[in-house]
């Protein structure tokens, strides 16, 4: 199968030595991605787009190609091509009808042709030739060149015809590597989450740091949510995941600093703290997940007061948003259900907080501390590979025993999200379909099924369900394992890390 690529259109407009270059990025992400996919999958560069060609041709293997085309920063759009070789009017029709007389029926349509070469025929002509002879013997509703049901595309490049059946929104923003490398404050809640998704976006590869202010499900939940984001848009680059213990920092600010003052000097530590990992990393800008006037530390008075906590450049990607939109994108990459999730952490509580403070009493506050706790927290810092991130909260938790053969009495449930599901259903073969309870729907319909029955959690690459089973076991369910065939182990040994 086929695709061609256009590029995000900020790209495009730029200097033609950056474009290059943004193209060569680009290029090269979409092959480390591709060759995890099929290894004889091609990427060609053109001036004005990429063409991608992977082996067969089934429905379900194109779905999948596209699903990974959509998730890759720098594409504006893409569309699924058949290519065939220019020759008269009459054969490209054949080709078109081929392709669309069955749609066509009882439907409006257009043509629209796009020409690149010399040729003896206009687009024009083409597209004047094939829709009056569509029009003729499909049975078509009529030509609507404003609202139609379909647009029958075609692209002709030199001696090449280009058919497209389907086209696909990219996800815009520049391939990532293509800007400078940053550090994301990420807490695993909406705002965080949708911030490091900005940075992705945009081309920034992007590391995270969590601030642990005291409760292991917390940093689980954020392990969690950080691994989603980084394979699902940006696992192209490897990237580290840093975790600071950070409960002494809060202990000291909870027992000697004014409540009015509370919020605000956990976010400047927070900021001193991430400036030094970000040195150790070269690296000179961090992101967050602020926005103006959300809480009372988010204030232009307050957050310019925090902001001389460090002398990095502190980008925040959702300053101007208001909750809904935040929550609103979460939605729509696929995260919402990890951040409303979320566990709860004990932080820094104000009853008082302060709108307006002043730089010189948030000073005065921080003098009452014993500064060195934050020293402490930074050396008992970890920094782990992204992709070693779930292999670590696996460890990390209750094993829970795996089937990879189940019996007849086993109930197997699918937690994958269910647009994962779609994509790639569970297939048994003459066993009963599996249940579909989503990871983030568990803690609630487990304890409303027959607790007589053996239930097998089942994940694609079996991190989420040893999680899941192991805090179900942990809640008192000792009715739950893990489903995990053996072509699934087969299949993620030979993932590459990264």
């Amino acid at each position: 199968m086929k695709f061609i690529l256009k590029f995000f259109p900020e790209i495009t407009i730029k200097s033609g030595p950056v474009r290059k270059r943004m193209s060569r990025q680009l290029t090269e992400n979409l092959r480390i991605l591709l060759r995890r996919f099929d290894p004889e999958a091609k990427v060609n560069q053109e001036w004005d787009n990429l063409e991608v060609f992977v082996p067969g041709e089934d429905e379900e293997r194109a779905r999948a190609v596209a699903d990974l085309l959509a998730r890759v920063p720098g594409i504006g759009k893409f569309a699924r091509v058949r290519a065939y070789p220019l020759a008269s009017q009459e054969e490209i029709y054949e080709h078109v009808l081929r392709a669309w007389e069955s749609a066509l029926a009882g439907k409006t349509f257009c043509v629209r042709v796009k020409r690149t070469g010399k040729h003896d025929f206009t687009s024009t002509d083409l597209e004047r030739y094939l829709g009056g002879r569509l029009l003729h013997e499909t049975g078509a509703a009529g030509v609507d060149l404003h609202n139609p049901d379909h647009v029958v595309r075609l692209e002709i490049r030199h001696d090449t015809v280009y058919i497209v059946e389907h086209t696909f929104p990219g996800l815009g923003g520049f391939p990532l590597g293509s800007q400078e490398a940053v550090l994301s404050l990420v807490s695993g809640g909406f705002d965080s989450t949708v911030a490091c998704y900005q940075s992705i976006k945009r081309g920034l590869r992007t590391h995270f740091l969590f601030f642990n202010l005291g409760g292991l499900a917390h940093e689980l939940g954020v392990k969690e949510i950080a691994f989603y984001l980084w394979n699902r848009f940006g696992s192209s680059h490897r990237v580290k995941f840093v975790t600071v213990p950070f409960d002494g920092v809060v202990n000291e600010i909870l027992t000697k600093v004014d409540p009015s003052c509370m919020g605000v000097i956990l976010k400047r530590f927070m900021l001193r703290a991430a400036s030094q990992v970000a040195d150790g990393a070269g690296l000179d800008a961090l992101v967050t997940g602020e926005a103006v006037a959300q809480v009372s530390s988010q204030t232009l008075t307050n957050l310019a007061i925090i902001d001389r906590a460090s002398t990095k450049l502190v980008l925040r990607p959702l300053a101007f948003m208001d909750k809904g939109q935040i929550i609103d994108q979460c939605r729509e990459i696929g995260a919402e259900h990890f951040a409303s999730a979320m566990p709860e952490y004990c932080g820094v509580i104000s009853v008082r907080p302060s709108a307006h403070l002043r730089l010189d009493k948030v000073e005065a506050e921080e003098q009452k501390m014993d500064l060195s706790v934050l020293e402490d927290a930074l050396t008992r810092a970890r920094v782990q590979p992204i992709d070693a991130v779930m292999r670590d909260v696996e460890r990390g938790v209750t094993q829970v025993p795996e089937v990879q053969a189940p019996s007849a009495t086993q109930v197997i449930i699918d937690i994958r999200h269910p647009d994962e599901r779609e994509l790639k259903p569970l297939r048994l073969g003459d066993k009963v379909a599996p249940l579909a309870i989503p990871f983030y729907s568990l803690n609630n319909e487990f304890p409303r099924l027959d607790a007589s029955q053996e239930y097998l959690l089942y994940c694609e690459r079996g991190v989420m369900s040893q999680l899941h089973a192991a805090h179900l076991r942990d809640a008192g369910f000792n009715n739950v394992g893990v489903y995990r065939p053996a072509e699934a182990k087969n299949n993620n040994a030979n993932i590459p890390e990264g």
